[in-house]
């Protein structure tokens, strides 16, 4: 099994967004993670990153959100394109574990024609009828797509064993959106790997307790936080944060993988 991290392109935005209180309006440019997992009985794509529109079209496609989240993305950074650099097409892909529906996750889907799509129920219904406050962080024609949907249940089906192997794992993580989920990656040499996406935004929400800027609910934020200090302190999970420039810095990109 292998792992492969790639980046689809950057946010331009503001530190108090992801830390809460802290670095208010203090610029911040942080990166959009999405993941390649080559499993033996098929390709796993953990969330998808920007849509290609965001390269020609952000105006457009993002609309007003662009005030707060600003995408500098190239084409060959596109998930699509992207994971060409590991040897890898559209049409290989067996499974999209989407983290949640939000822009910079999901704008990936509908392009990977032999993928089931695996979402949470709770994530599905609140993008379509989200709360006022985070309705522009959901882009309907990104998600609203005739593909092979997968339904989760929520806590009911907590700690999904997607292959039924140990290997790759979908923890419920609630608490940035109703339906997050995040992705335990239990590679044979590099050990297991947490990819939290935006249930832990970055270090400082990690180690130091502080919120972030966006979430719909604080409890349950915390609740997810702590199972991945848990995941940590229990069987050495490498906690991937979601967006924290100066953590993804030390990791290695596509071409490069964990194993």
């Amino acid at each position: 099994m292998q792992l492969y991290m790639f980046e689809a392109g950057i946010l331009q935005s503001q530190k108090h967004l992801f830390t809460l209180n802290q670095g208010v309006h203090e610029p911040f440019n942080v990166p959009v993670p999405f993941f390649l997992i080559k499993h033996p009985k098929g390709n796993v794509l953990f969330d998808t990153g920007n849509a290609l529109e965001t390269v020609n079209d952000k105006h457009n496609h993002w609309k007003g959100i662009l005030e707060v989240y600003d995408p500098v993305m190239i084409e060959e950074q596109w998930c699509v394109n992207a994971i060409k650099n590991a040897d890898c097409t559209p049409e290989d892909i067996k499974y999209v574990v989407l983290s949640h529906l939000h822009l910079d996750h999901a704008g990936g889907v509908g392009h990977f024609p032999n993928a089931r799509y695996i979402v949470q129920r709770e994530e599905l219904h609140f993008a379509y009828v989200p709360d006022p406050y985070m309705k522009a962080a959901y882009i309907r024609k990104d998600f609203d797509k005739e593909v092979d949907w997968m339904i989760l249940e929520g806590w009911q089906q907590d700690r999904f064993d997607l292959f039924g192997d140990g290997s790759l794992i979908i923890y419920f993580t609630p608490g940035h959106t109703p339906g997050h989920q995040a992705l335990l990656v239990n590679l044979p040499n590099s050990g297991p790997m947490f990819l939290t996406a935006d249930s832990c935004y970055t270090e400082k929400n990690l180690n130091e307790g502080v919120l972030p800027g966006l979430m719909w609910n604080a409890a349950e934020t915390v609740r997810s936080v702590e199972r991945m200090r848990h995941l940590r302190d229990s069987i050495g999970a490498r906690i991937i944060t979601g967006h924290d420039p100066a953590a993804w810095k030390l990791l290695r990109k596509a071409p490069e993988w964990y194993d």
